[in-house]
């Protein structure tokens, strides 16, 4: 602003102009500095944006989720056919899986930034055609909060750890609300039909972990192994948690029937949308939590 004199001096209107003319400029740069920002990916790449990004294309739904829990749901212009949460998100343009996308629809949507699985083998096509692409594929607790934190300033967001924040004091009601009767209880999560398990390193065994409870599948096998079914067999597990389009025929595996879990019918079978809820590491982990939760106060109950 300028000083009361100067507007009475000979040239006041041009120094009027002058100065409004140099405020606008001040306000852009400092615009553009609280914009710009540089992220690195899982793949270890640093990627630039000048502001945050106007139109989204999002190949893996729990990027999809992440995008709409910060409240930006309407800058995305595509997602893969597996993204379906919110509801808002279906009536969006689908450009294929998100490890086999259609790469000229996503050409065709001018996405500002391509989010995908640091295993998708699109990204590097994507790229050569110009497009910025931004690989994040969370699969740990520790790596959900990173992934959540470098969603929320790619698109400016004010405090990037809010959403941790809420989904960590989410998983720990959920822990506290159970009974010590759950405690210790032994769980076998089957993910597929394989039969894969989530095991102890996974995010799903990670919440369980802070449930309480024991997971039959030690961390050294990996997050999610292909076991042998009589490894489940000797293991023996009081509560088996699987979605229901796995579960079919499972009583008539080999020795499976003989199974504590099993005989006393100890089964919590998750329907499609549950299943797609507990699979995802994402901003609806807590939710997730929840839902292990009541399954085991409802298994620790007479059958």
């Amino acid at each position: 602003m300028l000083p009361a004199w100067a507007h009475r001096v000979p040239g006041a209107r041009l120094l009027r102009r002058l100065a409004r003319a140099l405020a606008g400029t001040a306000l852009v740069l400092v615009a553009g500095t609280a914009q710009a920002v540089q992220l690195t990916d899982d793949r270890g790449l640093r990627v630039n944006f000048d502001q945050p990004p106007r139109r989204i294309v999002s190949l893996l739904p729990s990027l999809t989720e992440t995008v709409c829990a910060w409240g930006y749901c309407e800058r995305l212009v595509g997602v893969d056919r597996d993204s379906n949460f919110p509801e808002s998100v279906r009536s969006l343009a689908q450009v294929g899986g998100g490890l086999d996308p259609h790469i000229e629809a996503i050409v065709a949507l001018r996405p500002d930034v391509v989010l995908l699985a640091a295993s998708a083998r699109s990204a590097e096509r994507l790229q050569a055609l110009g497009l910025k692409v931004l690989a994040l594929e969370p699969k740990s607790h520790a790596d959900l909060r990173r992934v959540l934190a470098q969603v929320g300033q790619l698109l400016g967001v004010p405090d990037a750890q809010k959403l941790w924040r809420d989904i960590d004091s989410g998983v720990l009601a959920a822990a506290n609300a159970l009974s010590e009767s759950v405690r210790g209880t032994r769980i076998y999560f089957e993910v597929d039909s394989g039969p894969y398990a989530a095991g102890e390193a996974s995010f799903i065994g990670e919440t369980l972990t802070r449930l309480g409870v024991k997971n039959i599948v030690p961390a050294n096998m990996g997050p999610f192994p292909l076991l042998n079914p009589e490894f489940v067999v000797r293991a023996d597990p009081d509560l088996i948690m699987v979605g229901n389009a796995h579960s079919a025929g499972m009583e008539q595996r080999p020795g499976w029937s003989a199974m504590r879990a099993i005989r006393l019918q100890k089964i919590c079978r998750f329907t499609r949308e549950q299943g797609d809820l507990l699979v995802r590491p994402g901003p609806r982990l807590a939710q997730a939590a929840q839902t292990m939760a009541r399954c085991l106060r409802d298994a620790s109950g007479p059958k």
